[in-house]
């Protein structure tokens, strides 16, 4: 089974397109990208965080299953990847984040443009 791991919040804020107007607006704009991309993913984990989580509701969603952090958006990230590692697939962090991503080892991190670019 292959994951893909996206956080959300760094996603969104790699596109400066007035996203922090409304943060629950454009998390709901990347989930609803998410749910009609063609992707080689099993199933894509979207992580949100703060005002962000107003924009989707936790569940999945066909093959989308968004997440909302009770902390902080990293440590939801790390929890999902390694949840996702233990089951023994394939797993892509998606991120820009140079601490988390040197935190999820052995995932595969992308960047958020990487991602953008397969929506």
């Amino acid at each position: 089974m292959s994951v893909l791991v996206v956080d959300g919040a760094n996603v969104v804020g790699s596109v400066p397109d007035g996203w922090w107007k409304d943060r629950a607006g454009a998390a709901r704009r990347l989930h609803e990208r998410l749910l009609v991309a063609d992707t080689p993913f099993d199933e894509i984990v979207l992580v949100l965080e703060g005002q962000a989580k107003g924009g989707v509701k936790a569940g999945w969603d066909v093959h989308v299953r968004t997440v909302h952090a009770a902390r902080d958006g990293d440590s939801e990230i790390r929890e999902q990847a390694r949840q996702a590692l233990a089951s023994g697939g394939r797993v892509v962090v998606v991120t820009a984040d140079r601490m988390l991503a040197a935190n999820v080892s052995p995932a595969q991190v992308l960047s958020p443009s990487w991602l953008l670019d397969q929506l």
